[in-house]
């Protein structure tokens, strides 16, 4: 009897207990869903802004020539060297001149034989048949001489400056490819100024981006300095990819201080533009993903968490660009932290 009395008592103090902790529990929620965080807000504008987009890149001459001739043979001699400045229709190289010398016997043996027969063709003495063979001869034989005259005298096609080398003369030239750019050649030329830049920018700029447009170039080996470029083409086509389409600029060098290869800093400038910015403390990340959100304060004093789109960063501003955000919202710029979807807010504005 007085064992069950102990058993009934303990039970007793066990359900006491529980419904204790119950009871602590649910006021502890109820007071989590009255609590009120206080917070600072600011209604969504837009702004004008100069719209700039920065890039980096590398250097890239204007145009680079991988300089070989036609078909393999013997090089007679190399005029150049690496560094040597060189201008359009300069000679680079010539090449061996037998097949030249012989070409040359065909083609003047085949001129004197066509003005024959074209002054006795115009006289009525020989047939259009024997006409037509030694036009043809004729035609064949300059073609072959032309062709090899180009490609035994070697001259620039561009005004640059010899950056490769890679036979002396003496050698055979053998048409193997022997370049970084897998092409043969004999030398390389490059023009380096100007120089060019191609870079690649996102979709959503390609309506208002235009050739004429300005750019700032700026290279680490010159600090103090910046370089004046212009966008002089926009490529016609869209990376499926990327989303992403290449735009060519170039950049006066006219004192050569700039080189192929160097890296460079663009900041092309699009204009002026309107946009909903704002501050960068607002936008909060999510941990282990690269989701951003803003929250809103709404009518009812609660905060909506909502996922945005970031466009570009000017100064301590963010671009907004999700539709979600419009111009008028009120947003929470400061107490954010502790937020969740539904808290209470107050605004202290």
């Amino acid at each position: 009897m007085k064992n069950s009395k102990i058993f009934l008592l303990l039970f007793l103090i066990i359900v006491t207990a529980s419904c204790g902790s119950k009871a602590t529990v649910e006021n502890t929620e109820s007071a989590a869903d009255t609590t009120y965080y206080r917070v600072k807000t600011m209604i969504l504008e837009k702004r004008e802004i100069s719209q700039s987009i920065g890039y980096t890149a590398n250097m890239l001459p204007f145009e680079e020539i991988n300089y070989a001739p036609a078909s393999p043979g013997r090089i007679e001699e190399i005029m150049v060297e690496v560094g040597s400045r060189v201008g359009k229709g300069d000679v680079i190289a010539r090449m061996e001149r037998t097949q030249l010398q012989q070409a040359s016997e065909q083609y003047q043996s085949a001129r004197s034989n066509f003005q024959r027969m074209d002054t006795l063709y115009k006289l009525n003495s020989i047939s259009e048949q024997v006409y037509e063979a030694a036009k043809t001869q004729y035609e064949v034989s300059k073609s072959s001489y032309d062709f090899l005259t180009k490609n035994t005298t070697l001259l620039s096609p561009i005004n640059g400056i010899v950056t490769g080398k890679y036979f002396e003369s003496g050698e055979l030239y053998s048409a193997m490819p022997n370049t970084t750019a897998g092409k043969a050649a004999i030398v390389t030329i490059m023009q380096i100024n100007p120089l060019k830049i191609i870079v690649n920018v996102s979709e959503r700029y390609y309506p208002i981006t235009k050739t004429g447009m300005k750019a700032d170039i700026t290279v680490d080996i010159f600090p103090s300095l910046s370089f004046s470029g212009v966008v002089s083409n926009v490529y016609p086509t869209i990376s499926s990819d990327t989303r992403t389409f290449p735009i060519e600029i170039v950049v006066r060098n006219n004192d050569e201080l700039l080189r192929p290869g160097m890296f460079a800093r663009v900041d092309l400038n699009l204009g002026e533009t309107n946009a909903l910015l704002l501050p960068a403390i607002a936008v909060v990340k999510q941990e282990g993903t690269n989701d951003r959100y803003v929250y809103l304060a709404q009518s009812d004093n609660t905060a909506r968490k909502v996922l945005v789109d970031l466009g570009e960063r000017y100064d301590d501003q963010l671009e907004i660009l999700s539709g979600e955000v419009k111009e008028g919202a009120r947003v929470i710029i400061a107490g954010q932290e502790k937020l969740l979807d539904k808290s209470r807010i107050t605004i202290i504005d």
